[in-house]
């Protein structure tokens, strides 16, 4: 090939570079705008058992042990989540908006600034941030009960929301952080409608299997999307999966967060019965755990957040369940769980 056919050449291959470039940051552009709706990230699963671990206190100081409603074993169920990343679900709502095409997921951040966010928080240096809503609640006089919601934020969770403005019910969500990077403006207006927001890793893998530096990874990089999102870094975390030892809790220092009833809402996707375990295992200073991703969950919650309120109950986030200051250990979980 002559000198001339490979100048030629080497200028095509420049203009094309140069031109991935532009459009590859207009897209970013679109996407910090608001203009362009980035595509769904639904996080890896694992199907890992949660391992044993220490009891915690609950808002009266009693052991943080499951109140009724899922104390058997879980089935295994017959169409086991792939380990895979999977696609939005199928039941998507038509009011979601639509991903344009040759949408980008927004730029995953980098796990060394979120390392130094968690180094921060450690250190002291950083301080997370509990968003307790509304007036302060004893819960030593009232009935409490904390909704608490995994997995997102996703298509559902707006839906999810105006449940919960409906009746003036302050939540806590435990959020994965490539949701929260797929659906920021969700995550903006879950906080500014006054709920908590709390750690619920990465990817959603089971901290426990991991290494030291994976688990700092696997926090950090939710931190950081969650502070790129709605400013603050989240005080509380959730282990996937309800998974923790000894070795987890020395490495985290903020309060893990699990759960005393399971409604089992990943594996029965049937709003009444989701319903129906939540109502009837509800005791004050419970925690709940649901799953937003789920449109049969979301569909669940006007009966059950009806049912509360005329059985008196008085609905918290996890914060204001222990007057914002949430134990080390918060409950340890009933079962195995999958998410």
């Amino acid at each position: 090939m002559s000198a001339g056919a490979a100048r030629r050449g080497a200028a095509r291959v420049a203009a094309v570079v140069t031109m991935a470039a532009a459009m590859c940051a207009t897209v970013h552009q679109r996407l910090d705008a608001g203009t362009l709706q980035p595509t769904d990230a639904t996080p890896t699963r694992s199907t890992a058992p949660r391992l044993a671990g220490g009891a915690g206190a609950g808002p009266t100081g009693s052991t943080g042990t499951g109140l009724a409603g899922s104390t058997a074993p879980r089935p295994t169920p017959s169409a086991t989540p792939s380990a895979t990343p999977s696609s939005v679900p199928s039941a998507t709502p038509s009011a979601t908006p639509s991903s344009s095409a040759g949408a980008t997921p927004s730029p995953t951040p980098s796990s060394g600034a979120g390392a130094a966010v968690v180094a921060r928080v450690e250190a002291g240096r950083e301080k997370p941030v509990n968003r307790p809503a509304g007036q302060p609640v004893d819960c030593r006089r009232v009935k409490c009960v904390a909704l608490t919601f995994d997995d997102g934020p996703g298509p559902y969770t707006d839906t999810l929301l105006r449940h919960l403005a409906a009746h003036q019910a302050p939540a806590t969500f435990f959020v994965v952080g490539q949701n929260v990077a797929a659906y920021p403006s969700v995550l903006r207006r879950t906080a500014a409608a006054g709920h908590e927001i709390g750690n619920h890793t990465w990817s959603h893998q089971d901290l426990t299997k991991l290494s030291a530096a994976a688990v700092r990874t696997e926090l950090a990089r939710t931190d950081e999307a969650v502070r790129a999102a709605v400013g603050f870094v989240p005080a509380l975390v959730r282990p996937p999966y309800g998974a923790f030892d000894n070795t987890l809790r020395v490495r985290i220092k903020r309060p893990l967060v699990l759960w005393s009833v399971d409604t089992l809402d990943w594996l029965h996707r049937d709003s009444a019965r989701v319903a129906r375990v939540a109502i009837r295992s509800a005791r004050p200073g419970g925690i709940i755990l649901f799953h937003d991703i789920h449109p049969t969950t979301v569909k669940a919650i006007p009966r059950v957040l009806k049912a509360l309120s005329r059985k008196g109950y008085t609905f918290v986030t996890v914060s204001q369940l222990f007057d914002g200051r949430p134990p080390r250990l918060v409950y340890e979980g009933d079962a195995p769980h999958q998410g």
